[in-house]
């Protein structure tokens, strides 16, 4: 039988992107799987998360320096581009990359620091036997970018992440008009900015942004800026949220609004669209792949109100027959699939 370290060191991070691709793919493979035996490289907390059946390698910072014997496993799956956490010394063992995106050549970091992150992703490709990525986009990125060395390379699309029961917590913000919503780190390369003239030109709404704020200068900025506009009555920073307190902001929201510059995948678009929510997203990166015809988009961001209030017009004009198309197209991305094709990977591998 062949022994697989699912590693989910990124789990330690909750309410995060990365933690619902760890928890929602390791279930899918813990479920799916037949010919493999699981274990989990994580947190303790991961334990309950997957449950007792799954064993765990706790994870730790000096394992950065000195990894856990591994002799026993025929393959780690790392799934986190830029992880430490890598048997580099032990070469028997095969190593599978995923790689969500190479976001930070779009950040304006110095140059020193993007070829910094660009070096450590390209130390662990190097390590690496195959490499997978979330999206056609972002297998491209890595192409131009990196040097596979010929590895074979793979796109497997994330799954859509089920949305529990909508509930706010009694600390939570409850918007008090109809609001937009957007949901992801607060960082420059998300874009958030350029939502707020649409509070300008739409008095009734409001704007939900929830996420970590990974830019703390960002932030600051995204406040000013809605002084500046005038709408800061109407902007809403309430940092990082629950499951259920997502679910509430995507069930009662009027729409999801996403002008990101920087996109693997882009996971609000599924998610939103699991339950018919329109979306208005940029054309950058991965997100007309995810989107496709279903979402709508900014030309340009000098046009926002027109292209919002056009975007709503169609989406209110279609009715169920959009939303039905947009479930589907939600359900199109699931974590069985992903998890399917990610052990015919390891059986490749092994």
């Amino acid at each position: 039988m062949t022994r697989v370290i699912f590693d989910c060191e990124r789990m330690k991070y909750v309410n995060t992107g990365l933690y619902y691709y760890c928890l929602n793919l390791g279930k899918a493979l813990q479920q799916n799987i037949t010919r493999e035996q699981l274990t989990i490289f994580g947190p303790a907390h991961a334990q309950s998360a997957f449950g007792s059946s799954l064993p765990l390698i706790p994870q730790h910072s000096l394992q950065k320096f000195r990894m856990p014997p591994v002799e026993q496993f025929h393959l780690w799956h790392s799934t986190y581009q830029s992880s430490d956490y890598i048997p580099q010394r032990n070469r028997k063992i095969k190593v599978l990359l995923t790689i969500h995106d190479l976001n930070f050549l779009r950040d304006d970091k110095p140059a020193c620091k993007t070829a910094r992150y660009l070096a450590q992703i390209q130390r662990n490709i190097d390590r690496s036997d195959a490499i997978v990525c979330i999206s056609e986009f972002s297998k491209n990125d890595v192409l131009t970018h990196c040097d596979t060395h010929g590895k074979p390379i793979y796109m497997i699309y994330n799954g859509t992440n089920d949305l529990p029961k909508p509930l706010l917590a009694p600390r939570s913000y409850r918007p008090r008009t109809p609001f937009l919503f957007n949901v992801g780190v607060i960082t420059r390369k998300k874009n958030q900015h350029r939502i707020l003239p649409l509070l300008q030109t739409n008095p009734a709404l409001e704007l939900v942004l929830a996420g970590r704020h990974d830019d703390k200068d960002y932030a600051h900025f995204l406040r000013q800026h809605a002084s500046e506009l005038n709408v800061e009555d109407r902007v809403h920073l309430v940092h990082e949220i629950t499951d259920e307190e997502k679910s509430w902001y995507y069930h009662n929201c009027q729409a999801v609004v996403m002008p990101s510059l920087a996109e693997g995948f882009g996971l609000p678009v599924t998610e939103a669209m699991s339950i018919g929510k329109p979306v208005f997203l940029s054309k950058s990166t991965a997100l007309p792949e995810i989107g496709k015809d279903l979402a709508f988009y900014f030309d340009d961001f000098d046009n926002l109100h027109d292209d919002f209030m056009d975007g709503m017009q169609r989406y209110t004009k279609a009715g169920s027959q959009m939303q039905e198309a947009m479930i589907a197209h939600s359900a199109s991305f699931n974590w069985t699939d992903a998890a399917r094709k990610y052990t015919e990977v390891y059986r490749s591998m092994t």
